[in-house]
């Protein structure tokens, strides 16, 4: 708006304006109109991007707007029209090779939710095809994830382990009607420009939660890789350790089962050592999983190992998805309960996914639109709830192998898609003899990566408080509950932003030689006061009831304290004038003001003036209401520098 101003102006305007003394800048500080109030904010940072693009659909001619309305929904038909046969090649090879690591993970995940491995391949097909149409990342490849699982499983088991009514069928419906709302919440935030609510989950948070979940999905793989046959519902450390000692204390499992799972994960964990090591070798672990997934299969198989104690999977339905309509649940005791799932459970996945996909899409150089992401994940839930699919996000591990693997745009998920689809339809009959100790064998080696120990350590050095929020949800997901961790960890961010907004800091400032710029002198020791003036600024965003009388009484000490002369006598300091520096102070209430105020009567009888300098928009218009700005005889400037000029002349 300053620029468009500048432009209207006349040579001879301008040079009126740069004339203008520093009484009539003043006047610009207390004559500013009134600023926007609360809900107009809200709106305004909502909806700027949406009234954005309606005025550029506007701007079009009519018929090329419904294009832009579908390349705007879809923005697949923006970037297929430069597709071409060497994008389609490097597609094809990276989807089937995420293909190969998704089907194992896939059904390890659904497992982990307390459903059939089939429905971690649903998840694996129908909501890859959507994101492809609907998504921003070139990158991002969608599936079910273990954190989401977990998550998913823990909470509804939760709700319904004091039902005796309770069995697979009511399980799967509320896990289905979580998915829903899941999808709603998440489509919601994206059409009403509402991502600003995910970033409260902050990324330290994020760190100890992911580490905390990753532990916790570890300990209670040792049910698949024991082959126990009585475990625990419950995520905490202690009662999976409980369960686990129990089991193996009365023996509830078996060492075939323990043999086979380790063999599985020692084999998966070598290949990925020797595509760390020969940077060529990349696909070997990548199709490890799988492999190790067959062998052990077929070794079952041809040993009659499950006679011998081994657990297998036994069914898994062939065929396309089954729809899961009949299966949403809106009428029961737990829908309120289920909605809170849903808002829990897409928050976290939209967390994790967001990250993902800004991550990849920096080393790409492309941007990714945050709100188009919501509201694709949010269409592949909903309808992902209704053709048997649970809660989808984006998957690190697969996105890292579809990066490596050279995939250029989204067909990558299309033909992952398509694959798990085949193997759905020729090939269930052979999982039937896939041992348990396999596919937990499988979850444990994508653990390592959920664990991040230098991030932590990194968190750690450069700010306390953020470690604070990230061991407070490390251990709150470990010794408590998946969702109390994420409790604390979002009520720690929570608390640490009113902690910085209104702690309670100033500081003194002077200029710095040769300058007109005036800086903390502590920060700047060459900084110089000026004689008799006062110059203190307010760091804190906020003044108020919090923080507004500490700020006062420090200031007053400032005033009346005293300091040794060049003669070594004590003297008090002779402040005429103080000047507070408001261009850090975003708000004010009204106890703040009440302080000011005091503030002023207290120099006052100390004779001295206050004037403040650079206040901002919401601040002055409150000063002046109180009639603040005339108490203090209109003492308020522009500048720090003009200011400081009108005290010492």
């Amino acid at each position: 708006m300053v620029g468009t101003v500048l432009e209207l102006c006349t040579l001879e305007e301008l040079a009126e304006l740069e004339e203008n003394d520093p009484a009539e800048r003043a006047r610009w500080v207390v004559s500013a109109p009134d600023p926007p109030g609360l809900w107009q904010n809200l709106a305004i940072c909502s909806m700027k991007k949406t009234a954005a693009l309606v005025s550029a659909l506007n701007n079009q001619p009519k018929h090329k707007l419904l294009a832009s309305l579908l390349q705007e929904a879809f923005p697949v038909l923006g970037w297929c029209q430069s597709y071409n046969v060497t994008k389609f090649k490097a597609d094809v090879i990276a989807g089937l090779t995420i293909a190969s690591l998704c089907i194992p993970q896939s059904m390890g995940y659904a497992t982990l939710a307390k459903l059939e491995p089939q429905y971690g391949l649903y998840t694996s097909v129908v909501p890859p095809f959507i994101y492809a149409v609907m998504g921003t990342s070139k990158d991002m490849v969608i599936g079910p994830v273990a954190v989401d699982s977990l998550l998913l499983s823990a909470m509804i088991q939760k709700l319904i382990i004091d039902d005796s009514r309770a069995d697979l069928t009511s399980y799967k419906s509320l896990v289905f009607t979580a998915t829903l709302f899941a999808g709603i919440f998440q489509a919601a935030f994206g059409i009403f420009r509402l991502g600003f609510l995910v970033d409260f989950f902050s990324h330290a948070a994020s760190v100890g939660f992911m580490s905390g979940s990753a532990i916790i999905i570890g300990l209670q793989q040792l049910k698949g890789l024991l082959g126990i046959t009585n475990f625990t519902h419950k995520t905490d450390i202690i009662s999976v350790m409980k369960s686990v000692s129990t089991g193996l204390a009365h023996q509830q499992w078996h060492i075939n089962n323990f043999v086979l799972g380790c063999s599985c994960l020692t084999f998966v964990l070598i290949t990925r050592l020797l595509g760390t090591w020969k940077k060529k070798l990349f696909w070997l672990p990548v199709i490890a999983p799988l492999l190790a997934f067959i062998f052990s299969t077929l070794i079952v198989y041809w040993t009659k190992a499950y006679d011998e104690g081994v657990v297998i999977v036994r069914q898994v339905k062939t065929g396309f998805n089954p729809s899961s309509v009949h299966l949403l649940q809106f009428d029961g005791p737990y829908v309120t309960e289920v909605a809170k799932i849903g808002l829990i459970v897409a928050v976290v996945g939209l967390t994790e996914a967001t990250a993902v996909g800004r991550s990849f899409a920096s080393l790409k150089g492309y941007h990714l639109d945050a709100n188009k992401e919501m509201v694709s994940f949010g269409f592949m839930n909903v309808i992902g709830s209704l053709t048997s699919c649970y809660v989808c996000a984006g998957s690190l591990s697969r996105t890292a192998v579809n990066f490596n693997a050279g995939g250029e745009t989204l067909v990558s998920n299309m033909v992952m898609a398509v694959t798990v689809l085949i193997s759905l339809q020729l090939f269930t009959r052979f999982l039937y003899y896939t041992p348990m100790a396999a596919m937990a064998s499988i979850i444990l080696s994508a653990i390592p990566q959920l664990i991040k120990l230098t991030e932590a350590n990194h968190i750690w050095k450069v700010d306390k408080l953020d470690f604070l929020a990230c061991i407070g949800a490390f251990f709150g997901v470990l010794f408590l509950r998946v969702e109390i961790g994420l409790l604390i960890a979002v009520a720690i961010s929570f608390a640490k932003i009113i902690l910085v907004s209104i702690q309670p800091g100033v500081e003194i400032l002077g200029r710095l030689p040769g300058t007109c710029t005036f800086c903390d002198v502590a920060q700047y020791p060459m900084a110089m006061k000026i004689p008799g003036v006062l110059i203190i600024r307010i760091k804190s965003a906020w003044l108020c009831f919090a923080n507004a009388n500490n700020i006062r009484e420090r200031i007053m000490r400032w005033v009346t304290e005293e300091e040794e002369d060049a003669e070594g006598k004590i003297r008090r300091t002779t402040i005429k004038h103080v000047i507070l520096d408001m261009s850090s102070l975003m708000n004010i209430d009204t106890s703040g003001i009440v302080s000011l105020d005091e503030l002023h009567k207290n120099l006052v009888s100390h004779g001295a003036e206050l004037g403040i300098a650079n206040p901002r928009w919401q601040v002055i218009n409150k000063l002046r209401l109180a009639n603040f700005v005339g108490k203090i005889g209109g003492m308020v400037f522009l500048t720090v520098g003009e200011a400081v000029d009108a005290c010492v002349l």
